[in-house]
């Protein structure tokens, strides 16, 4: 379908079409994809949920109908089943075929996954996107996602590889609730913004209850976070934590609070530049891992993944909500987690990790049902409320976050019944994204590589590990200059 006739489509189908919607969910590797949700959920919100979905369903209905003169088949591109398993579980309407397939409607739903290793889900976005609009419909890439560490990459692009809001026909009111960190990342340098995302990932530090009691004598988030509250502070109860027979965390587990809050971008007039907070994360990672208060252990790894147990002896993580859903392995009741033995407080600086933004591919011949489900999975606030207690996810809606907040509605098991939602919010309003730039992933995966080096005595000096950094990045990004 050609884009001139987008907008006067969207109008006359979609007036009636845009009732209800949704979003939800997380984002972490696809290992720890298994964990299961301990979200409270009230009884009033399950006796709502099926009258709700019905609604929606009904809307879908409609949409698929008014849509029949589009495309049959959705392609969609991303790196992991995060987004899938959040369309299968809420958007209306929809039925699982088998693993890479479903059905809306009569429209077939193809997933396609990259995983991102070796920067192998971008190489293939970068080799199908510019050509998208001459494929065969049926091959046409109709959504693809992205990460806030190169999302700039694809909305800068040029030619254009992602529809814009205005094109799609959403408006600023539909996302007059969503953070304005969240679309910042998807806005190009015109103005434009050009995705969508269902979840506003303000972070914090997740602390073990019982490890809290052993070293600070409290598991109170008040008295926890005042605790905690600087980085100075923080390296204090690291000396006391290995002393009770803990070890802090991993070095790796700190890098995002410290690279969120640089103060100069990656790179700048095409040069690499390592920001003064970040080689404070350098300097203040050595010292903890020199002295045995943290360890070095890979994110993820199995190594790491043991101090989601009590025998793991691991004072604290730092995560996102999608970090509770995913990470902790709640599933399992052995876990720290199935037993309600986490608590959440905003630690030594604010900061957030992470989030999937969803992208209309320009040459999509589904522009219809791209729409509804952006406004499904991303604004409407019923069925966010849903996947934020069921998920134990912080959605991207304001009103939905302050309803959660206001009562036992927000109360999550697995923090012990604490209620994280006005800390979540909070922290999303603090989010400043003045700094990011298309290199982000790279640079931050490189160099972290290349520091993990540095701490565990492979390279002898910083500079050693720098050099090493250096070569891999502009390896990795040729136009790139490090002197």
């Amino acid at each position: 379908m050609k884009k001139k006739l987008v907008s006067t489509i969207l109008a006359a189908s979609f007036a009636a079409a845009m009732l209800a919607g949704c979003g939800s969910s997380s984002s972490s590797d696809t290992a720890a994809s298994t964990a299961a949700t301990e979200a409270a959920t009230s009884a009033a919100t399950e006796a709502a949920a099926p009258a709700a979905t019905e609604a929606a369903a009904d809307t879908t209905t409609e949409a698929a109908a008014t849509g029949a003169d589009e495309g049959k088949v959705l392609n969609i591109q991303c790196w992991n089943t995060e987004f899938q398993s959040r369309i299968t579980d809420h958007y209306p309407g929809y039925e699982k075929v088998d693993d890479t397939t479903g059905k809306i409607g009569d429209v077939t739903v193809k997933w396609i996954i990259t995983p991102t290793d070796d920067n192998a889900y971008q190489n293939n976005l970068d080799s199908i996107l510019p050509g998208n609009t001459d494929a065969a419909a049926d091959d046409r890439v109709d959504i693809f996602l992205v990460e806030a560490d190169y999302a700039l990459k694809y909305m800068n692009a040029d030619p254009a590889v992602a529809m814009s809001m205005d094109e799609l026909g959403i408006t600023a009111d539909d996302l007059a609730d969503q953070y304005q960190y969240t679309k910042d990342i998807v806005t190009d340098a015109s103005g434009s913004q050009r995705g969508i995302s269902w979840q506003a990932c303000s972070a914090g530090l997740i602390y073990n209850r019982e490890a809290a009691k052993a070293v600070l004598g409290t598991d109170d988030p008040d008295e926890v976070q005042s605790q905690l509250d600087s980085w100075d502070k923080f390296n204090d109860v690291a000396a006391k934590a290995k002393d009770a027979g803990y070890t802090m965390c991993s070095v790796n587990d700190t890098y995002h609070v410290y690279s969120n809050n640089v103060t100069t971008p990656w790179v700048v007039d095409g040069k690499v530049n390592v920001d003064d907070n970040i080689k404070k994360w350098v300097d203040d990672s050595k010292a903890l891992a020199d002295a045995g208060e943290e360890n070095t252990y890979e994110l993820w790894g199995d190594d790491w993944a043991k101090g989601k147990y009590p025998d793991g002896k691991v004072f604290c993580y730092f995560g996102p909500a999608w970090f509770f859903n995913f990470s902790l392995s709640a599933d399992d009741p052995q876990s720290i987690a199935a037993n309600g033995g986490w608590g959440f407080v905003t630690g030594p600086q604010s900061f957030y990790w992470g989030g999937t933004w969803i992208c209309a591919a320009e040459g999509t011949d589904n522009p219809t049902l791209v729409k509804d489900i952006m406004l499904k999975m991303c604004t409407d606030p019923d069925i966010m409320k849903d996947i934020a207690q069921k998920d134990s996810d912080c959605v991207n809606n304001k009103s939905v976050l302050e309803s959660l907040a206001s009562d036992d509605s927000g109360n999550l098991a697995l923090l012990g019944g604490q209620n994280p939602y006005a800390m979540l919010a909070a922290g999303a309003e603090k989010v400043d994204m003045s700094n990011i730039s298309d290199y982000d992933q790279g640079c931050n995966e490189e160099f972290q590589t290349a520091m993990k080096g540095y701490f565990d005595g492979s390279y002898a000096t910083y500079d050693d590990a720098l050099a090493a950094f250096n070569t891999a990045i502009t390896e990795k990004y040729p136009e790139l200059t490090t002197d």
